[in-house]
Formats: structure tokens, C-alpha cells, sequence
């Protein structure tokens, strides 16, 4: 019984970083992947290098996309270094 109640602290410890660190953190992660997931084209994006640019196009089977980030210049960057999206264009209907 002794050793039972030595262990107790151990999982309320690990119970508490659950709550505080990993549950967010995986509710984080699957609101950035549904974020990337839902790109269309014209929509407004920041990378996390800091570059500001607008989605040219899309591919669904792949795993870059491009951005227009001055007229006429395109460039291939991984989806999931997509930080941030600013403006958000309409489903077409």
C-alpha cells in the first residue's frame, strides 16, 4: 500500500502535462493542417520565412503549391510552411 501511494504523484504530474502541453498542442496542429488543407488559389498567405504572397495555384496531389509574391513572379513553397492565411477568397460556387 505504501508503494501505491508513492505513485500517485507521478500520474497527477503527468495527468497536469497532458492537459497543459500536449492536448494543445495537437489541437494546434490539426487546425494548421485543416487550415492548409482548405488553400485555394487567390488566397492571401504568409510563410514562415515571412514572405507575403498570393496563391497562383494549387495542387491537390502535391505537396507544394505556388505564390505570387510580386506580379509576375511565382515561386514553389512547401504547404506546410504556411504560417499564416490573410484573406481568405470565396469557394467558387
Amino acid at each position: 500500500m505504501q508503494e501505491f501511494g508513492s505513485i500517485i504523484p507521478l500520474f497527477l504530474i503527468f495527468g497536469i502535462m497532458y492537459f497543459l502541453l500536449i492536448r494543445p498542442q495537437q489541437k494546434k496542429l490539426k487546425e494548421h493542417q485543416a487550415m492548409v488543407a482548405a488553400l485555394r488559389r487567390g488566397d492571401q498567405v504568409i510563410t514562415q520565412g515571412g514572405i507575403v504572397g498570393k496563391v497562383v495555384k494549387v495542387k491537390d496531389d502535391d505537396s507544394q503549391i505556388e505564390v505570387e509574391i510580386a506580379s509576375g513572379v511565382t515561386v514553389k513553397v512547401v504547404r506546410s510552411t504556411i504560417a499564416t492565411v490573410m484573406n481568405k477568397t470565396e469557394p467558387a460556387k
